[in-house]
């Protein structure tokens, strides 16, 4: 299973998220993207709206080293290919801070989760987790990764990275540029012809002159 597959999976909750690996591509320099105010369209109430907006009020949650934490291990997670761009350009950092804030039961663990790693990465690298280089980088990332292989003073680590997966994905899948990812184009009309002759001829039924000419007559009035 690669890497989009298994991802879309976890954003539609049809499997367990420690059964799937990080991606293995990361750009260190990489920023949150902020993205425009809200509007109101179809598709928001006028109080959905204004919840939304007092969310983004408040500013963000994470400062700046957070967030840059946030964006350069989204980008680990789903990285720019020929498919698609990478987590970041769909805007998850800021769609995490907008959820911690929203959700709250996220605010300690990916805070938390966020100081437990840079802490690792002082005792290991001497430097934090945004100032490694690529390979050292995804030499983390593979030691929380994978809950079944980690070792036992990973937990943390590990509990961390699996939230921030799924933050990620959810994000990712649920924007526009995730939505092209999979190829989903939403309700479309369609032109129905009835049910296929084969299908008739195998229950041996058929439908009448009256049902064809108004089935005729409906296609031709759309």
């Amino acid at each position: 299973m690669d890497r989009r597959q298994s991802l879309r999976l976890i954003a539609t909750g049809a499997i367990a998220t420690g059964a799937v690996a990080a991606g293995c591509n990361t750009t260190e320099d990489k920023k949150a993207v902020v993205p425009a105010d809200p509007k109101l369209n179809i598709d928001r109430y006028g109080e959905e709206l204004a919840y939304e907006k007092s969310l983004i009020a408040k500013g963000h949650f994470f400062n700046e080293h957070e967030l840059k934490t946030i964006t350069v291990l989204a980008d680990i997670i789903i990285p720019k290919d020929e498919v698609s761009g990478s987590a970041s350009d769909a805007q998850v950092p800021h769609f995490i801070d907008f959820i911690v804030w929203d959700m709250p039961q996220h605010q300690l663990p990916m805070q938390g989760g966020l100081k437990w790693l840079d802490m690792y990465c002082f005792r290991t690298y001497d430097k934090p987790f945004v100032n490694l280089d690529s390979k050292q980088q995804i030499e983390v990332v593979d030691q929380i990764a994978y809950p079944d292989k980690a070792k036992p003073d990973m937990r943390q680590g590990v509990k961390f990275f699996s939230l921030m997966r799924n933050l990620t994905a959810t994000g990712f899948y649920s924007a526009e540029i995730g939505l092209k990812d999979v190829g989903y184009a939403g309700n479309q009309p369609n032109n129905w012809k009835g049910v296929p002759d084969d299908v008739l001829k195998q229950y041996n039924i058929a439908y009448t002159q009256k049902e064809l000419d108004e089935c005729v007559t409906f296609k031709e009035n759309v």
